[in-house]
């Protein structure tokens, strides 16, 4: 299945397509961004799983062959630049390889940044 022309519907649909390791590691991702902003709503947006705050993007995340790849927005890997140092990335996103350990309290502090910045926007 080509997911990049597929229209998912919800997070759950995204996650059902990949293979149950992959599932896992999505679902593991999801759930860290949901702690790290409890308040934000859960969506697809660019066929991929987002989260928005206050309307506006906080974070996207996908899944792809090799690795999973994090959308913090410019400004969330801006604010982590060194951290991040150590993983490939493209402007605005950074890729984990699935065949390593996934850097989740990392990806929690980015949120935690990502919602604090969406929140002081507001308005």
């Amino acid at each position: 299945m080509d997911r990049n022309k597929k229209q998912f519907k919800t997070v759950d649909e995204y996650i059902e397509t990949f293979p149950k390791g992959v599932q896992g590691i999505l679902q593991r991702m999801r759930l860290t961004i949901r702690k790290a902003a409890p308040e934000a709503v859960e969506t697809i947006s660019y066929h991929m799983p987002t989260f928005k705050l206050n309307g506006k993007g906080l974070v996207y995340f996908a899944a792809y062959e090799n690795h999973v790849g994090l959308y913090p927005i410019p400004s969330g890997m801006k604010a982590f630049e060194k951290e991040l140092s150590a993983y490939k990335q493209g402007k605005g996103s950074v890729q984990f390889p699935i065949d390593k350990p996934i850097p989740y309290d990392l990806v929690r502090r980015i949120v935690v940044y990502r919602a604090k910045e969406n929140r002081e926007r507001k308005g």
